[in-house]
């Protein structure tokens, strides 16, 4: 089990040359909950952001991540075929007020955990604050349900 903020900022590496390919920024969730790719910062000044879709990540290390074949990192501007949410990047999902199902709200979205062999979402960290984080601590809603993102809040089944 991983959470987001332990991935961001590490770098990719192409197993096979053993070439720093660039560093994490990003998730992309898909709307039935699950995390289908991470986007990297390219390395150079020109080069783009590129998707590195989960399948084709052969280890997450507490260093780096490593990438099977980078013939598999795809554009960022390509569409995907099913809805895709990012955490932090294009009107991302972070801080976003997170909602239950029965109308309760449970917090900011904060983080993410999720499972780096299939890439299930099990978890939302969620705070209410910096103080409450303090005295409370943040919570984790944890759920196998996708969540149903809307235009001001996030909805979860919990």
């Amino acid at each position: 089990m991983r959470t987001f903020s332990l991935l961001k900022d590490l770098p990719v590496y192409d197993e096979n040359s053993a070439e720093v390919l660039g560093r994490v920024a990003d998730l992309c969730i898909t709307s039935d909950g699950k995390v289908n790719a991470l986007i990297m910062k390219g390395k150079g000044l020109f080069e783009r952001d590129r998707v590195v879709p989960i399948q084709s990540i052969s280890a997450i290390g507490d260093d780096g991540v490593m990438v099977t074949d980078k013939q598999m990192l795809e554009r960022l501007d390509n569409e995907a075929d099913s809805p895709t949410y990012f955490l932090h990047t294009h009107h991302g999902l972070f801080r976003k007020p997170l909602m239950s199902s029965e109308g309760q709200k449970l917090g900011l979205l904060e983080d993410v955990y999720f499972t780096e062999e299939v890439g299930t979402i099990i978890g939302y960290e969620v705070t209410d604050g910096f103080f409450a984080d303090i005295i409370e601590g943040k919570k984790v809603v944890k759920t196998d349900k996708p969540l149903k993102v809307g235009e001001n809040v996030i909805v979860v089944d919990v």
